[in-house]
């Protein structure tokens, strides 16, 4: 006789995998309203209608989460409604004063929290895993942000030099929010060190998990320092 599944065991089993989707809904959710908003103050039209089709984008790829999710037999409001407040005080603690620091944060700030999000989904099987990773490849934008900030910097001393202040700023917010995720989630903790190969003489020891954290960490940071020299900035 075969033996039935329910969805919420199935809920139960995989509920690590779900807790991440959630993180990754929420994302999503918050770039397409940080999208939107970016683009109704871009300062050329060009801009506004790239950053208009990068928010619908966005939609649609909450939708393929939704989809996992229901998938796994989660609740797809339930999953991100726990990661609503994710980035409140990242937010409030990192007010933009122009075009160039908004653009700078959304590559490194929210870049932060799109890294821990890749490095957790390495530990899922191969279908979340990519589903993830294709979600949180921000490309395109990327493209548009590394054209305008290292355009903008160029000739500007000054303003080359705030950059890189402002993006060490955010990467050092950032990365609180992720210790933040790693110490309240015991889920995404136990991703993370999933996805990683355990060293030899730590494999069976019990610090994998502080050292996995602390691999993610420079892990983290080294994205980071590829993103500034990308823009021809100092991190």
């Amino acid at each position: 006789m075969t033996a039935v599944t329910s969805s919420s065991t199935l809920a139960a089993d995989r509920s690590d995998e779900l807790t991440l989707l959630g993180l990754v809904g929420q994302l999503e959710l918050i770039a397409f309203t940080r999208l939107a908003a970016d683009s109704a103050v871009a300062p050329a039209l060009e801009q506004q209608l790239r950053l208009a089709r990068f928010s619908a984008g966005a939609v649609a790829r909450l939708e393929r989460i939704f989809d996992r999710i229901r998938e796994l037999g989660g609740s797809p409001q339930g999953a991100i409604a726990r990661f609503s407040h994710v980035m409140d005080d990242f937010d409030l603690r990192t007010p933009s004063s122009n075009w160039s620091e908004r653009l700078l944060k959304a590559y490194v700030g929210y870049g932060v929290a799109d890294d821990f999000c890749k490095a957790a989904a390495a530990g899922l099987d191969d279908a979340t895993c990519a589903l993830v990773m294709e979600t949180l490849d921000g490309t395109s934008h990327a493209e548009l942000v590394v054209a305008e900030l290292a355009a903008a910097g160029k000739d500007d001393a000054v303003l080359a030099s705030r950059l890189a202040l402002w993006g060490r700023r955010m990467v050092g917010e950032a990365l609180g929010v992720v210790q933040s995720l790693v110490q309240s989630e015991p889920g995404l903790a136990r991703l993370v060190a999933d996805g990683e190969p355990a060293p030899a003489d730590e494999a069976n020891g019990g610090t994998y998990h502080i050292d996995a954290a602390a691999r993610l960490f420079g892990r983290l940071t080294a994205e980071h320092t590829y993103r500034m020299e990308r823009l021809g900035l100092t991190s």
